[in-house]
């Protein structure tokens, strides 16, 4: 049983460290990209006097900074455990994720602010600059879209820069639309009505990537899943549990899950061979079926709400 448990945790932490390297080059890659348009975007928002080009390299330099910190926390988080981080510090790539979604609603807020200001006292704008600009900004984003695909799906840092490439993109096209209309009808308030548009946009995001890392962060249950399900399931899976409860599941990481709970079984399960066979089968099953690294599964008995004294190493 032990080495059982050993040897998942092992092979967990070795898949873990393969796909975060994977990550950091993934991350590098869309960096570098993201900070040579975002320079070009800051240029030439000047010389075409573009509030939406300069917002959207805004958005550009929030990738940027999101980028820089994953990478950060990616690094911090390949520390191994020890005595007193026992988990390690995967924590950090959350906290990493929470920093940037308070960093994009203060950049998205900002960017509204400057466009407002715009609307109030509009200038003439550049259009033609303006267009090949964001086209290129374009061409980026779906580059680093194409290079940051599938990672996304299991680290909440992936999933975030993900979608503000995502994000970019689409306001990229609206650049690219404000451009040609502003070219032929000369109405330069489109730019700062697409500049609002992007910016409520980046806003959106943020305020997702800020949930689902505070729900991390406060060791809630994740999105979909919860103790209900895995109790109902768990005393469908295995009959032999009488009663389940002081059931927890909460989140290290958002692909580390660990839930612990209290087990009654019934009498034909009282031997210390038998439950541990069972523990061992409500472990492995738990680890196939939710991705649960860890299990804790106390045995009670029967009319007692203590762990069952009569059963040594009950504790798994």
């Amino acid at each position: 049983m032990a080495s059982h448990e050993h040897d998942h945790k092992h092979s967990f932490s070795e898949r873990i460290f393969e796909f975060r390297d994977v990550e950091k080059k993934k991350l590098t890659i869309s960096l570098v990209i993201t900070a040579v348009v975002m320079v070009v975007e800051i240029v030439g928002g000047i010389l075409s006097r573009s509030i939406a080009l300069i917002s959207d390299a805004g958005h550009m330099f929030t990738h940027a900074f999101a980028i820089t910190i994953s990478l950060v926390a990616i690094i911090i988080a390949a520390r191994p455990p020890c005595h007193h981080r026992t988990f390690g510090l995967y924590r950090a790539e959350i906290l990493a994720a929470f920093i940037n979604g308070l960093f994009l609603l203060g950049v998205g807020g900002l960017i509204i602010y400057e466009a407002i200001e715009r609307i109030i006292s509009p200038e003439d704008v550049l259009a033609l600059d303006m267009l090949l600009i964001a086209l290129i900004g374009l061409v980026v984003n779906v580059v680093s879209i194409f290079i940051l695909h599938g990672s996304h799906k299991r680290n909440i840092n992936i999933k975030g820069v993900f979608y503000h490439m995502i994000a970019d993109a689409a306001s990229s096209v609206g650049i690219v639309a404000a451009a040609v209309i502003i070219y032929f009808t000369k109405w330069n308030i489109v730019d700062p009505i697409v500049s609002i548009g992007i910016s409520l946009v980046i806003v959106f995001w943020a305020w997702g990537i800020l949930k689902e890392s505070a729900k991390i962060l406060l060791e809630m249950a994740p999105t979909g899943l919860n103790v209900d399900i895995i109790i109902q399931d768990l005393k469908k899976q295995f009959p032999e549990i009488k009663q389940l409860e002081h059931a927890h599941l909460w989140t290290i990481t958002a692909d580390m899950l660990v839930f612990s709970a209290h087990i009654l079984l019934d009498d034909t399960h009282q031997s210390a061979e038998a439950q541990n066979r069972l523990i061992s089968k409500i472990n492995s099953y738990l680890a196939r079926r939710y991705h649960i690294i860890e299990s804790t599964v106390q045995i009670l008995c029967e009319g007692d709400s203590a762990t069952c004294p009569l059963i040594p190493g009950n504790n798994h």
